[in-house]
């Protein structure tokens, strides 16, 4: 696969995947009923999702605002969408059973796919530290 191929599944999952979890977490911090409801009902409580809001707030403005930079903090933002995923998928299972699990089935699939974009772009960087 040529560069600039990889750059453009990689910014366009980026992007996809910084619109979600922005929208999620700008709802988290202004309470809307929609996701308060359903995070509570999977069992989660309120300053917890205070704390998603925050956290994913902060990784799509390290996604996107610091092209070629923090690297290695960037690689840390994709561990915490997959574990956010990974999370809501069980307890979607768990409390709401599996046709409510289907965002977070797209979710997975977009992100293992931009993430492995990203490793293919940035891994010198990520190994040698160079950025």
């Amino acid at each position: 696969m040529k560069t600039k191929t990889t750059k453009i599944i990689y910014w366009a999952g980026a992007i996809f995947m910084s619109l979600w979890f922005g929208a999620s977490g700008f709802f988290e911090l202004t309470k809307n009923p929609v996701v308060w409801d359903i995070t509570q009902q999977l069992g989660y409580p309120s300053h917890f999702i205070y704390i998603l809001g925050v956290f994913k707030i902060s990784g799509v403005l390290v996604l996107l605002l610091l092209p070629n930079k923090l690297m290695r903090l960037k690689e840390w933002v994709f561990a915490g969408m997959f574990f956010d995923i990974i999370f809501a998928f069980f307890s979607k299972i768990a409390v709401l059973g599996f046709p409510t699990t289907i965002d977070a089935i797209v979710a997975f699939s977009v992100l293992t796919m931009t993430y492995l974009m990203f490793r293919k772009l940035y891994s010198t960087e990520l190994v040698f530290g160079e950025a």
